[in-house]
């Protein structure tokens, strides 16, 4: 047999008889299970915030009249033009100094290179309204550079640039880094043999290969500052704009059928940016041809130089943000007594939830990342592994498939809008939930499912079609063929997917803030209830907790998996299906 001719002989030989425990009917109801999931955690609630954006606010149907009357109001247009240019300033300024900072990454020969990376995706690790807190202790009325912004105020426009900024900025590293990992050697070589100098090689090999990249990551972020409220709730100020407004509609003017006509404005961002990356990824595996020659830079004195000086102006950006936020939520009392005291860190003596809060948030993060990437690998397994038999699972499959991609292009505020609309609907059986710990956790899997599912598919399909060949040849169940051979070759994506939901629900404020009670309140949201209540140093205090928490439990995470990862991992290195050999 043809080596092209064996994974597909694997494949089919991998997909024949299936065992009792999985037969027909086991894979029909698995399927049938996590079609209902979705549905109900995520079809139906968009489906009601659809509805709601039609009705009044006594819940009768108007047709589009209510959308039209609440769209044409005075000042909503000019409050949608905000937005957009908050966006798109954002977007000018972030994805530049991204590509410089992962080109300083991946093209050059930097010393403490690793460390410059971790620093550069530091701010995944706090919640989007804490670049906001520091920015007014920084450049406030009594901040410690006001001087610096020659007698304007931080409250606006630029506060929100600069915020959205802090909050983007490692969304498009991680993006625009692997756009720029992947480069092929032999075009350097070729430019170089046709005299090609530095500035040209760039403008030639570089830029063309990474624009899908580039692309990518300025759809994001325009998509996160257009739909984030957490950084223009805390230095806003009298410029509004959608995502607050949508806020301030539900929580505090209880205008429901307004805060849905707006969630649906902002999905129109959200979809454009996931139908545009989806376009520009297939356009970047068609044109991607055969395997890649590893490029590797050389030292070059002066672009080294250039741009270490890059990564460490961002870097000591970054550093001044974070490093405020800690240092004011340990001033006794700012900006008169800059002695440090812990008084910020007593949560149970201010408003916003207490202790109780972080506890809850822990125990939610942790929810969340067990019971998320055991559920999303599951699915993405049976889409993977489990072949759809009869044109009935057929179409079960591909609806399947498109509810998995759909979260991408959903914002968190949205969907939180839909839990509201849905749950707490008089004539849904499943309205206890509504404020329930239970409840936060599968809204917060659902918001995080699309990244997790990829992820998981994109490992699955990695596997070396022999290996579940020679299970299925030699009689193997296909719960020992899971968990003997699947689930350890896909430990690392497991740990990985572990840690993003993790620290994403340690810091998610949009999705939950709708949906928690005096019961379940969380950290995040505890921040924003501090800010309101004017304890803005122990709002910089929480801020601090979470991003502490996130990292004790990222290197606890790495520290316990490098063994296990060692042995599970052997075979990509001695292997002879390896794709290294």
């Amino acid at each position: 047999m043809q080596s092209e001719e064996r994974p597909v002989a694997a494949r089919k030989l991998a997909r024949q008889a299936l065992p009792s425990w999985m037969g027909y009917a086991a894979r029909r109801t698995l399927v049938l299970a996590l079609l209902v999931l979705l549905v109900l955690f995520l079809a139906l609630p968009m489906l009601f915030i659809l509805l709601r954006a039609v009705q009044d606010g006594d819940g009768k149907l108007t047709g589009l009249t209510q959308f039209w009357s609440i769209v044409g109001a005075p000042g909503f247009m000019p409050m949608v033009g905000r937005s957009v240019l908050v966006g798109l300033t954002t977007l000018a300024i972030v994805v530049p100094a991204a590509y410089a900072f992962a080109f300083a990454l991946q093209r050059c020969c930097i010393r403490g290179a690793g460390l410059f990376r971790a620093l550069g995706l530091l701010p995944l690790l706090a919640p989007s309204l804490m670049p906001g807190l520091s920015l007014i202790y920084l450049f406030g009325n009594q901040g410690l550079l006001r001087d610096w912004v020659g007698g304007h105020t931080i409250y606006g426009f630029w506060g929100i640039v600069l915020g959205e900024a802090f909050y983007t900025f490692p969304h498009a590293l991680m993006i625009l880094g692997t756009g720029l990992a992947l480069a092929d050697a032999r075009l350097y070589d070729a430019a170089r043999a046709m005299g090609a100098g530095a500035w040209r090689r760039f403008l030639t090999v570089t830029l063309p290969a990474s624009r899908y990249a580039v692309f990518s990551a300025a759809c994001l972020v325009f998509t996160l500052t257009v739909t984030d409220f957490g950084v223009p709730k805390v230095v806003g100020g009298s410029y509004n704009v959608l995502a607050m407004e949508a806020y301030k509609a539900v929580v505090g003017q209880l205008q429901f059928s307004k805060g849905a006509a707006i969630g649906m404005l902002l999905l129109v961002p959200a979809v454009l940016t996931f139908l545009l990356d989806r376009h520009l990824r297939a356009r970047a595996g068609a044109q991607a041809q055969g395997q890649l020659s590893a490029y590797i830079p050389q030292p070059h004195a002066c672009r080294d130089r250039f741009f270490g000086t890059v990564l460490t102006l961002v870097s000591l950006a970054i550093l001044a943000i974070v490093g405020m936020a800690v240092w004011a939520s340990l001033i006794k009392f700012w900006p008169y007594n800059l002695s440090l005291s812990l008084k910020s860190y007593d949560f149970d003596n201010m408003d916003g939830g207490g202790w109780l809060a972080w506890r809850n948030s822990l125990f939610m993060s942790l929810c969340t990342a067990l019971l998320g990437a055991a559920l999303i690998f599951l699915g993405a397994w049976i889409l993977e592994k489990l072949p759809a038999r009869g044109r009935a699972e057929q179409g079960l499959y591909s609806l399947l498939r498109m509810l998995a991609l759909t979260p991408m292009a959903i914002p968190g505020l949205v969907l939180g809008l839909g839990y509201i609309f849905f749950f707490n609907h008089p004539d849904n059986p499943l309205g206890g939930l509504y404020g329930s710990m239970a409840l936060l956790v599968l809204c917060t899997v659902v918001h995080l499912y699309t990244s997790a599912h990829l992820t998981f598919v994109t490992a699955l399909k990695a596997i070396p079609a022999e290996l579940e060949a020679a299970a299925a040849s030699l009689k193997a169940p296909r719960l020992a063929t899971l968990t003997g051979v699947t689930v350890p070759l896909c430990l690392p994506a497991l740990l990985s997917v572990a840690r993003y939901l993790f620290v994403s629900a340690m810091t998610t404020v949009s999705a939950v803030v709708f949906l928690y009670s005096p019961q379940t309140v969380l950290a995040s949201v505890a921040v924003l209830n501090m800010d309101d209540a004017g304890f803005i140093s122990a709002a910089a205090a929480m801020c601090t907790l979470i991003m502490l928490s996130s990292a004790v439990f990222c290197l606890l995470a790495h520290l316990l998996s490098r063994a296990a990862l060692r042995r599970t991992q052997a075979w990509r290195s001695s292997s002879p299906f390896s794709p290294t050999r």
